[in-house]
């Protein structure tokens, strides 16, 4: 296992990804969180759709999410680190299939494209668990869809603390900015739906 860590670690180095994988998982996190945010909160407005209406909704939007960060990073990462093994191998006079640039251009994408896929629907899962709880029977504290949009709006906060890390910046400053805008879009989805 520790070995197979170093492996990935090694292929992430020569390609220099782990900038573009800590991105993608940021990016997609945030597009995860904001979509179910959206979608909870526009269902809130209705008085007519049942939890499983709304459970529907938002699980076909986080398959939609995952399948469509799976597709785009891996065949967009496997376009570029293919070009630069070409570009390499012209420079070199060599074929490198077999060597550990060749390796990093068939395993990297698939890395990046797991990233990208599995941060949004991780995160999605996450947010409407308490439908899934509210909807098996489970009593909360509070409504579901006001749970599930808390949890939607504390994951993104934290994910703009990740982002004031990564970054160097105050993270209370980057949570709020990130917290800032889920309260844009809230505003703008009451401001736009048809009461």
């Amino acid at each position: 296992m520790i070995s197979t860590l170093k492996q990935v670690a090694l292929l992430l180095r020569i390609t220099n990804s782990q900038d573009i994988i800590r991105r993608y998982f940021v990016v997609n996190g945030f597009d995860g969180a904001l979509t179910m945010l959206g979608i909870i909160v526009g269902f809130s407005l209705g008085s007519t759709a049942s939890l499983t209406v709304t459970i529907n909704a938002c699980v076909g939007a986080t398959i939609a999410l995952a399948i469509s960060g799976l597709s785009s990073a891996y065949i967009s990462e496997h376009a570029e680190l293919k070009r630069t093994l070409v570009e390499l191998e012209n420079i070199m006079l060599v074929n490198m299939e077999n060597t550990a640039h060749g390796q990093a251009a068939r395993w990297v994408p698939i890395f990046v494209a797991l990233v990208n896929g599995l941060s949004p629907l991780v995160i999605s899962l996450l947010i409407i668990a308490p439908l899934w709880l509210a909807d098996a029977g489970f009593s909360l504290i509070v409504p579901p869809l006001l749970m599930a949009s808390i949890i939607a709006m504390t994951l993104i906060f934290f994910l703009g603390i990740f982002l004031g890390h990564v970054s160097g910046v105050s993270w209370l400053i980057s949570g709020l900015r990130t917290l800032l805008i889920s309260l844009v879009t809230i505003f703008l989805i009451y401001l736009f739906s048809k009461k």
